[in-house]
Parts: structure tokens; C-alpha cells; sequence
């Protein structure tokens, strides 16, 4: 408001310069109201200048505020949802190969033909061997690799955790595997939600073990809490009071448990979750 009354009074100023130049009255009065009218002149230029570039926003910080007033990001979760992803039964290749064979199925929901005796022949492995040393048992990791033999129940194994596998994931589909271990229970409902089905590490019960399931091993990376009742399932939706999922083990479709029990079992064997995303 400032800087248009300025451009107001410079422009009565010029104008009244003008009249005294063209009657030829006093130059002294004509040069004091043009030099006058022009420090005016300049002065609301400067001022308007000053004020443009406070309100001026750079799209960098303009995008910023925007983001920062749209969070928290609020995501509808559906009451009830179930996928229909393929299902693909472990068994009688791979008595302990549930964590591939649901990767299979997490992989062919996304469009992409995966063969879980390729993928067991192509997951990571821990070479380590079982031994026992003071009575302390000494074995592999399955956070480094699958632990022991996936054929046959006949020698000693185990299983593998999040890491490997999404390891493997990545070759099939590139940037696009999405981690959600280590998150609450309820951010798995999102791409459930969004029509995604969620690989997991479980155990062959559903629910939370008893200590007594659970035994000590130790690894070249340290001392782990272990339980031969280790299992992955491909969680396919959810309702208030049930989970579903495709089971390797027994080759059912989704299968249900109750969803309080089946995320203690979650949260138990360490919170292992991976998916995809449609990018």
C-alpha cells in the first residue's frame, strides 16, 4: 500500500514538473520537483522490488510446505481384503524349502514366473556345518544364508531369514522389492490393502511359542535365538479378527489364524516382511 501511495505522489510531482516546464515557470522550483519526484519514483520501485521478492517462494521450499501439510499421510486401509495370489505347495521337493516357495508365489502374484527349485538353487547359502563344542551348539546364520539342507529332512537345516531372499527377489524384480521388516504389524495391511500379498516368517503354529521351542546357537556373526518350528507363509489379506495366507505347507489356499496370535508369531520370530510395489 505503501509503495503505490509513493507511485502516486511521484507521479503528481512529474506532473506538476511538467506544467511548470511548459507555463516556463521558476527552472529552481522545476528541477527541485523533478529531482523530488524522481527519488520518489526510484525509492517505490525499490520498495515493490523488496516486497516481490519476500513473498517470492522457490518451487523447492513451495513443494516442501506443501508436503509438510500433507503429512501425516492418512492411507484407508480396507475392514477386509482377500487376494487371490497363485498358491504353490513346498512339498515333496522341498520339505524345508517354505521361504523360496513363497517367495515363488509372492513373484508370480507380481507377474513374473518364478520356479521355486530354481530359486532354492539360486538363494544365498551359509556353508557353515553343525557341530557341537562344550555343549554349545555352532551353526550357520540364517540371516547370511540358508542354513543347512533344503532337501531332505534327513540332515540337519533350517531355513533363511528376510535378507537373502529379498537378495534373491531384487534379480527378478529389480527395485521394485519393498522391506518392511522390523515395521508394526498394522503397515503390512497396506499393500494387503492395495491388492499386494506380504511374504513373511512365521512358525508352523501361528501363534507365540513357548521359550522351551527355542534354542541358542552360536554363528560366526554371534549368538542366536532359533526354532526348528521356523516357516514363511505369503500373507494374502486380512479381516478383524483373521489373517490369510497361502501356505507352502500344506498347499492351501488362504488359509486363516487368528490375526492376534498370527502377529505375535510375527513379531516372535523377528518381524521378517517383504513385498512388492506397482513403480
Amino acid at each position: 500500500m505503501k509503495a503505490f501511495l509513493f507511485l502516486f505522489i511521484a507521479c503528481v510531482l512529474l506532473l506538476l514538473t511538467v506544467l511548470f516546464i511548459k507555463n516556463k515557470r521558476n527552472s529552481f522550483i522545476s528541477t527541485l520537483f523533478s529531482f523530488a519526484a524522481i527519488t520518489i519514483f526510484g525509492l517505490a520501485v525499490v520498495f515493490l522490488g523488496m516486497r516481490q521478492t519476500d513473498n517470492f517462494t522457490a518451487p523447492e521450499t513451495a513443494n516442501a510446505s506443501v508436503i509438510q501439510k500433507n503429512e501425516p499421510l492418512i492411507i484407508q486401509l480396507e475392514d477386509k481384503i482377500i487376494i487371490d495370489a497363485p498358491v504353490i505347495e513346498q512339498f515333496p521337493e522341498l520339505p524345508r524349502g517354505c521361504e523360496v516357495t513363497s517367495l515363488a508365489m509372492l513373484l508370480e502374484s507380481a507377474g513374473v514366473k518364478a520356479d521355486k527349485m530354481k530359486l532354492a538353487k539360486e538363494i544365498r547359502k551359509d556353508p557353515a556345518k553343525r557341530t557341537y563344542k562344550n555343549g554349545q551348539i555352532h551353526y550357520g546364520n540364517p540371516n547370511k544364508g540358508f542354513v543347512g539342507n533344503m532337501y531332505t529332512f534327513n540332515e540337519p537345516g533350517l531355513g533363511v531369514y528376510h535378507e537373502p531372499i529379498m537378495e534373491l527377489a531384487e534379480n527378478y524384480l529389480p527395485g521394485k522389492i519393498v522391506n518392511l521388516s522390523n515395521q508394526s504389524f498394522e503397515e503390512l495391511k497396506i499393500p494387503l490393502s492395495d491388492g499386494r500379498p506380504v511374504w513373511v516368517i512365521i512358525n508352523s503354529q501361528y501363534r507365540e511359542l513357548e521359550d522351551s521351542y527355542f534354542q541358542t546357537w552360536h554363528t560366526k556373526e554371534g549368538v542366536i535365538q532359533i526354532t526348528m518350528k521356523e516357516h514363511s507363509v505369503l500373507i494374502t489379506g486380512y479381516d478383524k479378527d483373521y489373517i490369510y495366507f497361502n501356505d507352502p505347507l500344506t498347499g492351501k489356499k488362504n488359509k486363516k489364524a487368528p490375526i492376534k496370535d498370527f502377529e505375535k508369531s510375527w513379531v516372535q520370530m523377528g518381524s521378517h516382511a517383504l513385498t512388492y510395489s506397482y513403480d
